[in-house]
């Protein structure tokens, strides 16, 4: 379930609000937008950090599910999350500090409008850069989850690879981002529908299936041997 939460959480925030009100080439628009918004800016950004405050719950989740196949690479899988989720919590600072400057009458004082529009466009590039540092933390913890799972045996083999597709995907697109931004416009977001195959395959299969207890409890059994 919290992992449901976290799909439902973060894409409503990115899809119907951030993407709503932020008019990328437009800092204007941008402020006019979260201004005119400012309560539905809020919810986004409280909704971001309740889907990572679900994403310690799937830590814990992961690691309990794959620590048979591999100790090791199941505590490597939540220190890459736990990296990840720290980023991105941090990152939502950027989300504040437009309602921050606009709220107060001194900072309208100290800065023109038009400088108060920069800085608030620039808060949300510096958010989307951050979260796509995140994503490469994220990026790897999917390339070891992805091998966990395959090599499990009560988890499919196919959401393994899927997962490791998504692993990719996620790392060609932040580290474009970062050293080569031209490129990564033009890929974007077309890369990252590869990730999405395996995080929703993921989800439904824990959701409606679950895993193969028998066989979790057999290699549970011989790894505590």
């Amino acid at each position: 379930m919290a992992y449901l939460i976290i799909f439902l959480a973060g894409g409503f925030d990115a899809m119907f609000i951030r993407n709503s009100m932020i008019v990328w080439g437009d800092a204007a628009a941008t402020t006019n937008h979260i201004m005119a918004s400012q309560l539905l800016w809020r919810v986004g950004i409280a909704g971001d950090l309740l889907m990572h405050v679900c994403d310690v719950v799937v830590m814990m989740v992961f690691y309990v599910l794959l620590r048979p196949v591999n100790r090791n690479l199941a505590l490597l899988v939540v220190l890459f999350n736990v990296i990840q989720t720290a980023v991105l919590v941090a990152n939502k600072l950027n989300l504040l500090v437009p309602i921050l400057l606009f709220g107060s009458p001194e900072y309208q004082k100290m800065f023109e409008p038009q400088q108060l529009q920069a800085l608030t466009y620039l808060c949300a590039e510096a958010h989307e850069h951050g979260f796509g540092i995140g994503l490469i933390f994220f990026g790897f913890e999917c390339l070891v989850l992805g091998h966990l799972i395959f090599k499990s045996g009560y988890l499919p083999r196919t959401i393994g690879i899927l997962m490791q597709i998504a692993g990719l995907s996620y790392l060609i697109n932040s580290f474009t981002m970062l050293l080569a931004p031209t490129f990564a416009n033009r890929i974007f977001p077309a890369i990252l529908l590869f990730a999405f195959p395996g995080e929703v395959s993921l989800c439904l299969w824990l959701l409606v299936k679950g895993v193969n207890i028998t066989k979790w409890k057999e290699k549970s059994a011989r790894v505590n041997e």
